[in-house]
């Protein structure tokens, strides 16, 4: 059995969604198809396709299995073209994950902006809070907010984040600015969960440069850096968040920073992808193109 050719039908089956549809646009025998597909999952001892009168639709192990084999095709491909020495615009299925904010922000534009000059190119975005497995979830590039774990990963730097404190400026007057740390104690917070989840905030002495801890009971405790920051700009009490999740409110003058000689060091911002040798045409079109203008984003903020 030719398992890139199988590969090649059940992904036209898939995107199709019917065996004849997919027959007439490979040019090949309803019945080859048919077949093909069928020694293919024999062969896996799995069922990838679901079968109706109406429809064909992928099962779990089947949505898996594709996602693998387009990477695979895309690579075969690529790795003809190179050795072919044929000048070829990048091509293929882009999938990436973000921060929800973050990828919201930052991330979309860039995306919406590179795909009108590579009209060859399909992108899927993942915005998730939750780091996605790159291997697991198919995933060709993340971007990674965080002090990154050893591992094989390649990691492009794109730039640091601080963490602020930040607070409306109605509460201000009413508590007073705070001097230190410890004299947060006088206000209310609003904690954002994921990003302190032991009701506690990190800072640094600007004498000794030695951790200081302080711990609180907020008055408000939310799971989105978005419901923080909307929370804090009405009053509800400070709050710590990284500096991206709240410039557009202390850019509007809803929200002041406060503390900033004893904020921690920044945190580091990386793209990251899986190694896999020479880098197909469509990551290393989009590293060249969102590289420089991530860099810019995060130096403006």
């Amino acid at each position: 059995m030719d398992r890139l050719e199988a590969m090649r039908i059940l992904l036209r089956v898939a995107e199709r969604g019917s065996f004849s549809a997919a027959s007439r646009d490979l040019g090949v025998p309803l019945a080859t198809v048919s077949r093909k597909v069928n020694e293919l999952e024999t062969h896996l001892g799995a069922r990838l396709l679901v079968r109706t009168t109406r429809k064909v639709a992928l099962t779990d192990t089947g949505e898996a299995y594709l996602a693998s084999a387009r990477r695979i095709l895309e690579d075969v491909e690529e790795t003809e073209r190179v050795a072919s020495g044929e000048f070829h615009a990048p091509r293929g299925e882009l999938t990436l994950t973000a921060p929800v904010l973050f990828g919201r922000l930052h991330i979309l534009p860039i995306v919406v902006d590179f795909l009108a000059t590579h009209p060859e190119i399909n992108v899927r975005l993942l915005l998730s809070d939750r780091n996605l497995h790159l291997l697991e979830d198919h995933v060709d590039m993340a971007v990674r907010i965080g002090r990154l774990p050893d591992s094989t990963m390649i990691a492009t730097n794109i730039g640091s984040m601080r963490t602020v404190v930040c607070a409306s400026p109605k509460l201000i007057d009413a508590h007073g600015t705070p001097k230190r740390p410890e004299d947060l104690a006088a206000m209310p917070c609003v904690n954002f969960e994921f990003l302190s989840p032991a009701a506690s905030w990190l800072f640094r002495a600007t004498d000794t440069g030695q951790a200081i801890e302080v711990a609180f009971s907020p008055r408000l405790t939310v799971t989105t850096a978005e419901a923080a920051v909307e929370a804090a700009a009405q009053g509800a009490g400070a709050t710590r968040v990284l500096h991206y999740q709240c410039a557009g409110q202390v850019r509007d003058g809803a929200l002041r920073i406060m503390l900033e000689d004893f904020e921690t060091d920044p945190t580091p911002v990386h793209l990251i992808h899986a190694a896999r040798g020479a880098l197909p045409s469509k990551m290393r079109g989009f590293l060249d193109y969102a590289v420089p203008v991530l860099r810019a984003k995060i130096r403006s903020l």
